[in-house]
């Protein structure tokens, strides 16, 4: 093992002169598949709350969570963020994030911002040991209701609670919030646009989206199912906001749990036929 697998690591993972924070659940990688998870934009290794110890007891996976730097008891990063971040975190950093952690076969799972640099990996990098995606509200470019969405939470922070409600989360509070925040409010942003990496996606793919998420609308999930070439699964969830995994556990770790078990037959009988 490249580093100890648990909950509780006694000690920080160091990737690329970083000290980030790191969780284990389940089986290490030497005897299971594992699910990364990548957070999204405010978020760490703590705000997954209890999903990761359920989705390995459901999928008999392992999990592995990290906390990107500036977010969460990571070492903190120079501000402000450049605004192809998400870019750069997976086609410079996630690679070595999982060479530290010794994954082995891995399904990749994003809730928002995470789950855009899940898809850059997957489209950007030949890695062998991604054999699927778990998109949790992805978005691929900006929409004006999403924009309008962070200068609200721009509102909150400032002038409302936010703040202290984060601050739970993050060693530095305004880094995490700043970076996040002002590379998306930055008028340059309103013509960002990654969607061209899902053209080279060639793995199977469960997207995840709620209907009332203020971050995205559905287009996100359309823009996969138009261009992706790889098999796809969509979840579309009534009365839900941007954190189905937090609105909508149940339904949202059903299809988390079948996803993978029929991702891993797949594997399973490739390999005999093999």
């Amino acid at each position: 093992m490249a580093l100890q697998w648990a909950e509780t690591p006694q000690a920080r993972m160091q990737v690329q002169g970083k000290a980030l924070e790191y969780a284990c659940w389940g089986p290490p990688p030497d005897q299971a598949p594992t699910l990364v998870l990548l957070h999204e934009g405010l978020g760490s290794v703590a705000q997954w709350k209890g999903l990761p110890q359920a989705l390995a007891k459901a999928t008999g996976f392992g999990v592995f969570a990290y906390s990107r730097a500036g977010y969460g008891a990571s070492d903190p990063v120079a501000m402000p963020r450049p605004l192809d971040y998400m870019t750069r975190e997976a086609e410079e950093t996630l690679g070595a994030v999982m060479d530290a952690a010794g994954i082995m076969q891995a399904v990749l799972m994003g809730h928002s911002d995470g789950a855009t640099i899940a898809t850059i990996y997957a489209g950007s990098v030949s890695d062998m040991r991604v054999r699927g995606l778990v998109l949790i509200a992805p978005h691929f470019f900006a929409e004006a209701s999403g924009l309008d969405a962070i200068h609200a939470a721009g509102t909150a922070y400032r002038e409302g609670d936010l703040r202290a409600k984060l601050a739970k989360y993050h060693r530095d509070v305004d880094v995490a919030f700043h970076g996040w925040h002002d590379a998306w409010t930055d008028p340059d942003f309103t013509k960002w646009n990654v969607a061209d990496v899902i053209d080279h996606l060639r793995i199977p793919v469960l997207a995840i989206q709620g209907r009332d998420d203020p971050y995205g609308t559905v287009a996100q999930i359309d823009e996969i199912e138009t261009r992706i070439y790889a098999p796809i699964e969509t979840v579309i969830l009534e009365g839900c906001g941007h954190a189905p995994h937090l609105e909508k556990p149940d339904v949202t770790l059903a299809a988390i749990h079948e996803f993978c078990a029929r991702l891993w037959r797949l594997e399973q009988q490739e390999v005999a036929i093999a």
